[in-house]
């Protein structure tokens, strides 16, 4: 049993650098590319890549993504 909590705590540590990174940020545009576009900038000022994790087309675009170093 205190296997099973030791290897529980080592995981958990390893993973807690990857989530502390982890940072969701959202555009509202007219369109896609514009969306996008603001994506594109957030992502370059805070010197990361980015991944679209969700995008909603309802009288405008909302746009989610989330930023990877």
């Amino acid at each position: 049993m205190k296997s099973i909590k030791t290897f529980a705590a080592v995981i958990a540590l390893t993973a807690l650098p990857f989530a502390s990174f982890a940072q969701s940020i959202t555009a509202t545009d007219t369109t896609i590319d514009g969306a996008e576009a603001q994506i594109a900038a957030q992502a370059h000022k805070a010197g990361t890549s980015y991944k679209v994790t969700e995008a909603n087309f309802n009288n405008g675009v909302h746009m989610t993504a989330e930023l990877t170093k």
